[in-house]
Formats: C-alpha cells, sequence, structure tokens
C-alpha cells in the first residue's frame, strides 16, 4: 500500500515510517498540516495516518475538508487525546479510525492494513455525484433528487443512502452499516437501522420504487435498476 503520514513530532514520523517500509508498504510524510493536505489532495493514497495536533492545521481540519470534497482515502487518526469524547469527535470529522498514543507499532499496522482491505473491498475514486436509477446523490451540495424531485433527508439518513450508494450493486451487511454510518464496532442490539431504512424507504418511496432491497438474514442492496 501507499501510505501518507502526517505527523509533527519527528521521532514519532520516523519510527512509523519504518515499521511500515519493514512491513512492505511505500511511505510519504508531511510534518505540519498545509503540506500533508496537499499532499493528500494531489497524490493517491491508500490510507492516510493524521496526527490530531498539528502545526499550522489541525488533523480534524484536514480530514474534514477531505471528506467535504468527497476524498474517501481511509484515515487513522493518532492522537494524545484518548477520552471517549475525543474519539467520538474524531470519528464524527470523517475519521475511519482512531490511536490514542503511546501506541504500540503492531496495533497501528494491523489498522492500518484493515483499513487498507476495506478501501481495497469498497468503490474507490473521488467521486461527488453517486446515481441508481432515477436517483442522484450530489455529495457536495449535499442534494438528493429522485426523478428529478428533491428529497430532503436527515443527517444520518444521507450518511446511510450514501453509503448505500457507494456499494451499490453490492450486497451491505448489518455489520457494514454499523461501523461505515454509525462508527459501531460492535452490535448494540437496537433496532437503529431498521427504524432508518424505514424512513429512508418513506422518503424514497412515494413514487412506488423499490429502490433499497432487502437480503434476508443478511443487510441490504441497492440495484442500478429499479
Amino acid at each position: 500500500m501507499r501510505i501518507l503520514v502526517i505527523e509533527d513530532d519527528a521521532k514519532i514520523r520516523a519510527y512509523i515510517e519504518n515499521g511500515l517500509k519493514e512491513a512492505g508498504h511505500a511511505v510519504d510524510l508531511a510534518a505540519e498540516g498545509e503540506t500533508g493536505l496537499h499532499l493528500a489532495t494531489t497524490e493517491k493514497y491508500d490510507v492516510l495516518i493524521v496526527d490530531r495536533m498539528l502545526p499550522k492545521l489541525d488533523g480534524l481540519s484536514i480530514v474534514k475538508t477531505l471528506r467535504g470534497t468527497g476524498n474517501l482515502t481511509g484515515v487513522l487518526i493518532l492522537s494524545s487525546l484518548g477520552d471517549v469524547d475525543d474519539k467520538v469527535t474524531g470519528l464524527r470529522a470523517g475519521g475511519d479510525d482512531y490511536l490514542v498514543k503511546p501506541f504500540a507499532f503492531v496495533e497501528l499496522l494491523a489498522r492500518v492494513e484493515a483499513l487498507g482491505k476495506r478501501a481495497t473491498a469498497s468503490p474507490s475514486g473521488q467521486a461527488t455525484i453517486l446515481k441508481a436509477g432515477d436517483l442522484e446523490m450530489d455529495l457536495l451540495a449535499r442534494k438528493v433528487r429522485l426523478s428529478g424531485r428533491v428529497i430532503e433527508l436527515q443527517a444520518r439518513e444521507f450518511r446511510l443512502l450514501e453509503y448505500l450508494l457507494k456499494f451499490k450493486g453490492q450486497l451491505v451487511t448489518r455489520t457494514m452499516l454499523l461501523e461505515g454510518v454509525w462508527d459501531y464496532y460492535f452490535d448494540p442490539q437496537t433496532s437503529v437501522i431498521d427504524v432508518h431504512i424505514s424512513r429512508l424507504r418513506k422518503k424514497l418511496g412515494e413514487a412506488g420504487n423499490t429502490l433499497i432491497k432487502t437480503v434476508r438474514g443478511a443487510g441490504y442492496i441497492i440495484e442500478d435498476i429499479f
């Protein structure tokens, strides 16, 4: 994999670089936020490792900017801030994973490789318009249209539909939705997915379409023709 490390601490940066190269990965480095963001937006990476506290531009601002432009590259946030609220803030900013300093390199490597596998299994690219049949989602304008009609969605409904569309034509399991939409890495044993799927279907189903299909006992799928 090709990995970008954005870390201002020279010792930590070198430690991560050496370990990743020993594991067979290609590594680029940035010591402050502005350079890191420039590299992340002009080069193609499989995974980004981003320190939360950086000179010139902080890590969360980098992640928010990338997500705002439709960049879907997996991001592992590094931080000495380890409270639950800090982790939640990092994940809600758009981070895919969060690792607290000090850390064991073997754990960092495992998390990076997991993000890399997830990226390989998911659609790649920087598309900002997602489509399925007569449904169109504009990620930059945050607009959803069905047959030209604007569909008003709440933030979580938008994120859920976005995730399903990114895997158009593929089965999306409940576990995938919990991790990709709710940032849950465990099953809370609630009906949260069913409730939001039901709301989406009601908002998208006024014209009688069957966009979101249930695969019994497995998950959901969006087909291009419906």
